[in-house]
């Protein structure tokens, strides 16, 4: 019978802060005012910046910037990072980049993604950035589009969302 090594345990500890405040600011403010707050620290990141790594880089009109950094917690079983992570990074960024858009009182929420992964990522593949983009913002609907790229140009993974656009105005958000 062969004898095991014991595994080396590892720990990633997450923290992140209320995230009644984080909503409270995203249903006072227009969606690019929110989000040029969350990018100055005025606000804190939404706690799935914490737990998966990415963070906001560069916020315009309908387009945002992401910066993603892998890490070996985000690893499925054959030792590359999860396209749950990778997805949710590339959703992220597409829904914010709608919601750069948006009047005080209107929000989004995700209809339909579509996510093709190219590359393999690892935590060697070192930093990479997510860039969505609004392709159409209607009264109810909006699509966009994201890349995931490294600092050499490489495309990781190319995806697609709709998102259904709602008044915020009558949504009360709890937490805790």
């Amino acid at each position: 019978m062969a004898v095991r090594n014991a595994p080396q345990v590892r720990e990633r500890i997450i923290h992140w802060d209320d995230p009644q405040q984080l909503a409270n600011a995203g249903h006072a403010t227009s969606g690019r005012a929110f989000l040029d707050a969350i990018l100055a620290g005025d606000i804190p990141h939404p706690p799935i910046c914490e737990l998966i790594g990415f963070a906001f880089e560069e916020i315009d009109d309908g387009r945002v910037v992401m910066t993603f950094n892998p890490h070996e917690s985000q690893y499925n079983p054959i030792g590359m990072v999860h396209g749950g992570a990778i997805s949710t990074v590339l959703d992220s960024v597409m829904g914010c980049a709608v919601h750069s858009m948006l009047p005080r009182g209107r929000g989004y929420t995700t209809l339909e993604l579509k996510v093709n992964m190219l590359r393999a990522v690892r935590t060697q593949t070192g930093q990479l950035h997510a860039t969505g983009k609004v392709l159409h913002l209607g009264r109810q609907t909006a699509m966009a589009e994201a890349s995931l790229i490294d600092k050499a140009g490489k495309v990781y993974a190319r995806a697609t969302t709709t998102c259904l656009v709602v008044d915020t105005q009558s949504i009360e958000v709890r937490y805790g």
